[in-house]
């Protein structure tokens, strides 16, 4: 078997803006459930830190968004500010 670094964990987030809950982490993959309008999903290193992530999608469609390698680093709590999505499931380590 092979070597593991980090367990992943995953969290469904519904609210905005809504904070990870995890502290410092590394996102891995978001499954986005989008509405209608211009959904957008912008991720701050902490609570209105720096944006690390800004991601628009079509209106009304699902999507996978694979992060490679070691995902992003949060280094403090990363806070997820929602447009036009019904909702999220994050997968950090």
């Amino acid at each position: 078997m092979g070597s593991f670094s980090s367990d992943v964990q995953a969290k469904k987030l519904t609210t905005s803006p809504v904070m990870l809950g995890a502290g410092r982490t590394r996102i891995r993959q978001i499954q986005v459930n989008a509405a209608s309008g211009s959904p957008q999903i912008v991720v701050k290193d902490g609570a209105g830190g720096t944006t690390i992530l800004d991601l628009e999608f079509a209106a009304s469609t699902n999507t996978s968004v694979n992060i490679p390698a070691d995902g992003i680093l949060s280094v403090n709590d990363p806070q997820f500010v929602l447009t036009n999505i019904n909702s999220i499931t994050v997968f950090y380590a």
